[in-house]
């Protein structure tokens, strides 16, 4: 006769083949839903001043504040298996004397969690009533901003973003499971997974640097 220990290793053993085969399912199962991202990025604004642009700065040096509008549509990268979805966007732009390059800074992020009720693009009314409805109804992954600001300033090795040229804003996603691989932003289609519509902004340059105002005011006599 098996031991107790014998035993409770051949359940032990049993139970993680079991979890095992199940997992692989279930991550292997989301490459049969259908995926079709789609999103619309435009730039409202953009200024380039000098300064500090963190606090742990040590020297002045150029950097770039934008605003921009986003219409995104992602909830099709939402499944039984997703945790939550993290969206950002990225600011693309050469560098000096490497037309070959390309430089990149995430400027804005957000987490999108699988529960419709705390999407933080989902307003408090439309967040009552998308948890009330079934999964496959509640509204998930569909963001949409206005004049937003970007979290993080754009710098440059060089110190210098004022007047580069042909820059663009492009979204990107990171998908993160319960189980399985993460999965990244779709460039082109894979089988029923298609590539994101749009997500890219309009070719645009950085302006001047904008020259700080003086003060002209005269004290009193």
């Amino acid at each position: 006769m098996h031991s107790t220990i014998v035993r409770a290793q051949n359940v032990f053993g049993l139970f993680t083949t079991v979890a095992f085969f199940v997992s692989a399912f279930i991550s292997l199962s989301v490459l049969f839903r259908p995926q079709s991202p789609s999103a619309g990025i435009q730039l409202k604004n953009i200024q380039v001043v000098k300064g500090r642009p963190h606090y742990y700065s040590l020297k002045k040096e150029e950097y770039a504040n934008i605003k921009f509008d986003l219409d995104a549509d992602l909830s099709s990268l939402f499944n039984w298996n997703t945790k939550q979805v993290f969206v950002y966007i990225l600011a693309k732009w050469p560098p000096l004397g490497k037309p070959d390059s390309i430089n990149e800074a995430i400027i804005w992020d957000q987490i999108i969690p699988a529960d419709a009720s705390q999407n933080p693009n989902v307003t408090p009314e439309r967040r009552r009533k998308s948890s009330a409805l079934p999964p496959s109804k509640a509204e998930r992954g569909r963001i949409r901003l206005r004049n937003a600001k970007s979290k993080y300033q754009i710098t440059d090795i060089a110190g210098k973003v004022a007047q580069r040229a042909n820059a663009t804003l492009e979204l990107g996603w990171n998908v993160q499971p319960w189980v399985g691989a993460l999965t990244w932003t779709t460039h082109r289609q894979l089988g029923g997974w298609k590539a994101l519509r749009g997500g890219r902004s309009e070719p645009f340059d950085f302006p001047e640097l904008q020259a700080k105002k003086k003060s002209t005011g005269q004290g009193n006599k």
